[in-house]
């Protein structure tokens, strides 16, 4: 059981961070013994195995530990096991610099000093800063691919291990995989019949003419698919026609290429509107040509093979009223009874969560970038943004137009399945969501990305996650939030036990119980065991691991 000691302005930054690291956890009281405590307030030398103290400013306990906080930064990129840790709100070098394990232009920002029978961990900047800070705000592009909040609950759980402390934990990801994979898709275009003598389809005849020369010259394309694209282009009127097929339909390719796999389509509500309060350049392109009226029969034929549909919205990340407008066109045609949203060109402010919300969303995905992939509010967990009550938020992390859009990152297949895998690898790392989101028309003349695509679901399917909707995951992730921890005071310490009163969780989660072993805070720790549970019973968990259940599961220094 951890105890927290926070300052009353991080209150609901601390609830966060702990659904987020699932761990038995309560805000600090007196007269209750822990084997952790972790503070960003000012404490006194405390009596337990752990201290974890955050703070860029001096603490009364610094004195005793031999530590002299130094010169302050605004900004710094730390670095911790061998990878780059950004921190935003301020940070002090700590010295002397001994035991540092944490450190940020060869200065120390984290050490480890023994205090007596307890450890020390002492860190030079506040946690719940960082953590409500990454929740607020977009990580700079620089930072965008760093998974900065997952590499804090990291750090938080090593730094426990290494004291040679038991740790119970619910990881983000369900029982048997190592995280949760989901695809999605922003129908922009249903086709390129209904664009006639408009910028779309002018736009498309220079692309898949001049376009695709320049790109096979810098050998982004190959010569088959540049006579694709004349083709295309000769075909175009009697697409017009009706006499052949529309080489932008989305939905049949998408069908066969995630062929039992469940996808999420986000589609437009009203067509033929741009939006208000849009302070970008060419706002009128923001207008569709289609809504969700138009495609009546598409979308049965989505939900018939799993497929969710959730809104594209135009005008909901700012207005209460039309949240709720397009919403309700949404849902009215799609005959669903919930349903999330994702922003069209991702549009979102300050407000947008607690709008969504007010309008009656069960999850937005619009946290993620134009510009690059990466980790928007670092981490690849779905979670609930501060001012928020209920809305979740499911973050977007790789998308075909910031990967190959020229003025974008721009670049070569090759390229681009390496930057992916790194998402892979720190997906089976951290657990979590990975989330796709590839366009309408992006396996079609004239960008030809669905080649791309294909190999990328394969190499995602291969470390076996488990594949939902955005809404299933976003459940699966509400219903873990929905699990907490009881305390049970006994004669020689306490336990922590698992309490959950909503229905069956599907798939189960994992139950994670760490062994004690001493380390350093940098040293990974595999020596763990997991349980299934799906939230019904803990006679189950009771049987497999008594040791944990039937003694504390953290054994405190009681004076």
């Amino acid at each position: 059981m951890i105890g927290v000691i926070a300052k009353p302005s991080q209150l609901e930054a601390v609830e966060e961070f702990f659904q987020l690291f699932k761990t038995p956890w309560e805000f600090y009281r007196p007269e209750a013994a822990y084997s952790v405590v972790l503070a960003t307030a000012d404490v006194a030398c405390l009596n337990c195995n752990l201290l974890l103290l955050f703070g860029s400013e001096r603490k009364s306990i610094d004195r005793d530990l031999g530590i002299a906080p130094g010169r302050r930064s605004d900004s710094v990129v730390s670095e911790w096991r061998d990878t780059p840790l950004p921190i935003y709100t301020g940070v002090c070098n700590l010295s002397p610099s001994g035991n540092a394990f944490v450190t940020a232009g060869g200065e120390a920002i984290g050490v480890r000093i023994q205090h007596g029978r307890s450890t020390v961990i002492r860190l030079g900047y506040d946690l719940f800063e960082e953590v409500s800070w990454l929740l607020m705000n977009s990580q700079p592009l620089e930072h965008a691919h760093t998974p900065a909040l997952d590499l804090h609950i990291d750090l938080i759980r090593s730094s426990i291990l290494s004291a040679g402390l038991p740790l119970m934990e619910i990881p983000p990801a369900p029982a048997g995989h190592p995280f949760a994979a989901c695809l999605t898709h922003d129908i922009d275009f249903v086709g390129i019949r209904p664009h006639k003598f408009d910028h779309t389809m002018f736009g498309f005849l220079y692309r898949a003419t001049v376009g695709v020369v320049s790109n096979v010259l810098r050998g982004r394309l190959s010569v088959r698919r540049l006579l694709d694209a004349w083709c295309a282009v000769a075909k175009l009127p009697f697409v017009y026609l009706g006499w052949v097929e529309d080489f932008w339909e989305p939905f049949e390719w998408y069908l066969k290429a995630e062929e039992g796999l469940p996808a999420t389509y986000f589609l437009i509500p009203f067509k033929r509107r741009a939006g208000e309060a849009v302070a970008v350049p060419h706002v009128s392109r923001r207008a569709t040509a289609y809504d969700v009226t138009d495609i009546r029969s598409s979308m049965a034929r989505l939900r018939e093979h799993g497929c969710e549909i959730g809104v594209h919205g135009i005008d909901s990340w700012h207005s209460i009223e039309r949240g709720r407008a397009e919403l309700g066109r949404v849902a009215e045609t799609a005959r669903q009874s919930s349903t999330g949203i994702r922003m069209h060109w991702l549009l979102q402010d300050g407000s947008t969560a607690s709008v969504l919300e007010e309008a009656g969303y069960a999850y937005d995905s619009t946290a993620g970038y134009n510009e690059t992939i990466g980790y928007h509010n670092g981490t690849g967990q779905v979670f609930r943004p501060l001012g928020a009550r209920t809305l979740l938020e499911l973050p977007m992390h790789i998308q075909d137009g910031a990967l190959f859009f020229p003025g974008q990152m721009n670049l070569s297949a090759d390229e681009a399945e390496q930057r992916c895998r790194c998402f892979i690898e720190n997906a089976v790392r951290f657990g979590g969501v990975l989330t796709l989101l590839w366009h309408d028309r992006s396996h079609a003349p004239e960008r030809f990305w669905g080649d791309f695509y294909l190999r990328l679901l394969e190499q995602v399917r291969a470390p076996k996650p488990w594949f939902g909707s955005a809404a299933q995951v976003v459940d699966w992730f509400r219903k873990r939030r929905d699990v907490s921890f009881e305390r049970i005071d006994i004669s020689d310490g306490f336990s922590s036990h698992l309490q959950y009163e909503g229905v069956e969780i599907k798939p189960p989660l994992c139950v994670r119980m760490y062994r004690s072993g001493r380390g350093t805070p940098g040293e990974a720790v595999s020596d763990f065991v997991d349980i299934p549970w799906n939230g019904m019973s803990l006679e189950g968990l009771e049987r497999q691991l008594p040791s944990f259940f039937a003694n504390a599961v953290a054994n405190p220094i009681i004076s």
